[in-house]
């Protein structure tokens, strides 16, 4: 009996072990990375002289990095940060998010906002963020995101 028990143990440890090196293998982004994506988005958001508030946030939408441009205005800042609540809860562009909630196949991620201009990095075909721009109009602040999520992707 005590041994059976000292077996169930063993395995129960072994299992549950066996889950934390799986999440510690889990791809991440990086500082490094948010480096990369947030030069690419700059570079996009110049090249068609639009003034953004850039924001790259981990999977759990906590910002590695903001970048707010000379000339965007300050209301940028927390639409940037809402696009990245939207696409980190719910896994969709932001746009998409706004579409499906329009058609009411999506719950309401509270907070969020319903335009274009977030998108979801992808490494190894996991989600492990989002980029997220402000300041123009969604479908130009998509297009600098999208870049910037390039710069990272597989």
């Amino acid at each position: 009996m005590v041994k059976k028990l000292l077996s169930g143990i063993a395995l129960m440890c072994s299992l549950g072990l066996s889950g934390v090196t799986s999440a510690q293998d889990a791809p991440a982004l990086t500082y490094e990375m948010a480096e990369r994506a947030m030069a690419a988005a700059l570079a996009e958001s110049r090249a068609n002289n639009w003034n953004l508030t850039i924001v790259i946030a981990d999977a759990a939408g906590v910002p590695v990095m903001i970048h707010r441009m000379d000339g965007a205005s300050a209301r940028t800042y927390d639409i940037a940060l809402s696009k990245a609540r939207v696409v980190t809860a719910t896994g969709l562009a932001s746009g998409e998010y706004g579409r499906r909630l329009q058609a009411g196949e999506i719950a309401e991620v509270e907070g969020g906002v319903t335009f274009a201009g977030g998108v979801p990095v992808v490494l190894n075909g996991e989600r492990i963020g989002a980029i997220t721009s402000s300041g123009a109009r969604g479908i130009e602040d998509e297009q600098v995101s999208l870049a910037g999520a390039a710069a990272i992707a597989d």
